[in-house]
């Protein structure tokens, strides 16, 4: 198998990494069981009862072969601009403050950016437009995330996927988003006593919330996806939405840093950061 070294450290490793090989931030040990099923994933969300053990869990699942098949197969192929790195391959877990009071919430990695860097919205023009709005907003201390080991701090906010995996063509099956989303629903968990503001990222990071807070929704309808709208929900919490900060979204112009900003200014005084 080949090996190359991490572009920062300079650590060799094989693609897809192996967990506990020393990859940075790696919260998982070569001991730490991998799902290997909807039932199996279920099981092991409700037995976290903390973020890095929880981190640790979903770093290793395997528990849907379609995704398993591309992220790895993607880590071998790679692209050829990055072609001399080694890619994670592996699920990709929330990062960010272990109490947070802000959570952004998007679909899932990116094959060539989250799946090769191992940091959600990291390595790809997605991240680097979230990120650096993000820094505008205040919440990261540098407008640049490169990889898992550029010093990239939070400040009250987490960032996650609702499907921990990279999917061909940028698409979980419904199978899939299901099969992840104790995952999501453990994390939840862990962080709601602190999050005052959830900012969805597109349309299936809304409907992951969606179902998420179902028990907050002010009523029987479910409250539609249009960029802007916020959702006062039953626990004082408030529930916002924004365009996906795709190349697409930002190349057409649906998405504006500007309209990208505003969203995330809001979400910074509805959390009370900042008056």
């Amino acid at each position: 198998m080949t090996v190359h070294a991490h572009p920062r450290t300079g650590v060799p490793f094989e693609s897809p990494v192996p967990p506990g090989t020393g990859w940075p931030g790696d919260p998982a040990g070569t001991d730490t069981p991998a799902a290997a099923d909807a039932g199996q994933v279920a099981a092991l969300a409700a037995t976290a009862g903390d973020l890095a053990s929880l981190d640790a869990l979903i770093s290793v699942c395997r528990a849907c072969p379609r995704l398993v098949t591309w992220r790895e197969e993607v880590a071998v192929t790679k692209r050829r601009s990055f072609a001399g790195e080694p890619y994670w391959g592996r699920p990709i877990t929330g990062w960010g403050s272990a109490r947070p009071k802000i959570l952004v919430l998007g679909l899932a990695p990116a094959a060539h950016g989250g799946n090769r860097t191992g940091r959600v919205f990291t390595g790809d023009r997605s991240g680097d437009q979230l990120f650096a709005a993000l820094h505008r907003a205040g919440l990261v201390n540098s407008a640049i995330s490169v990889d898992a080991a550029d010093g990239l701090r939070t400040n009250n906010i987490r960032v996650a996927a609702a499907v921990r995996c990279a999917p061909p063509g940028n698409a979980p099956t419904p199978d899939e988003r299901s099969t992840c989303e104790p995952w999501l629903a453990a994390e939840w968990r862990l962080i709601a006593p602190y999050v005052r503001v959830i900012v969805t990222l597109g349309g299936f990071g809304w409907q992951a919330a969606l179902r998420l807070l179902a028990d907050e929704l002010p009523g029987p309808a479910k409250p539609k996806f249009g960029h802007g709208v916020v959702v006062e929900l039953s626990s004082g919490r408030q529930l916002m939405s924004c365009y996906h900060p795709s190349q697409q979204n930002m190349f057409t112009g649906r998405l504006t840093p500007d309209m990208l900003d505003a969203v995330l200014a809001d979400a910074v005084k509805r959390a009370g950061l900042r008056g």
